[in-house]
């Protein structure tokens, strides 16, 4: 079902296909980004892992488990197999020494800047498919859901 054939008047088809076309999308952006990461480079998750260790700081578990949307110990193995591949490290934190703090190795670094650029087309293709003003739009619907409580 698509929602130019849903008429907005009819809320029990808006509720069945607004979830089920996010869900649908969601897919095919993850399939999309997938593709550019190749099939030698990092999974999906482990590629939002080395995004945000780009920028050089070191984070705590949690912080990245919230930010890939794991739990706890699926980000474990997700960043152990970083370890495996020297994507990143590991390193207890200097303030508090019981917390473990993960960090971009420098093949991380080089890895993350050389698909970097792939990642991006993606999401350029798909602001050139929508169009500026829609993307624009899209984004400022999408922030709207995420603000709802889970």
């Amino acid at each position: 079902m698509t929602l130019s054939r849903v008429p907005a008047a009819d809320p029990s088809a808006l509720t069945t296909a607004v979830p089920e076309l996010l869900g649908q999308v969601a897919y095919q952006m993850s399939r999309r980004l997938e593709a550019a990461l190749g099939p030698d480079g990092p999974t999906l998750e482990q590629w939002r892992v080395l995004a945000l260790l780009a920028d050089g700081t070191g984070r705590p578990m949690t912080e990245i488990a919230g930010h890939v949307r794991v739990p706890p110990p699926t980000l474990t193995k997700i960043v152990d197999r970083l370890v495996d591949r020297a994507l990143v490290y590991r390193r207890a934190d200097e303030v508090d020494r019981r917390r473990v703090l993960v960090f971009l190795s420098e093949h991380g670094r080089r890895t993350h800047a050389r698909l970097a650029p792939a990642v991006a087309g993606v999401a350029e293709a798909l602001v050139d498919e929508l169009g500026a003003q829609d993307a624009a739009r899209l984004a400022q619907l999408l922030e709207r859901l995420r603000a709802l409580p889970a």
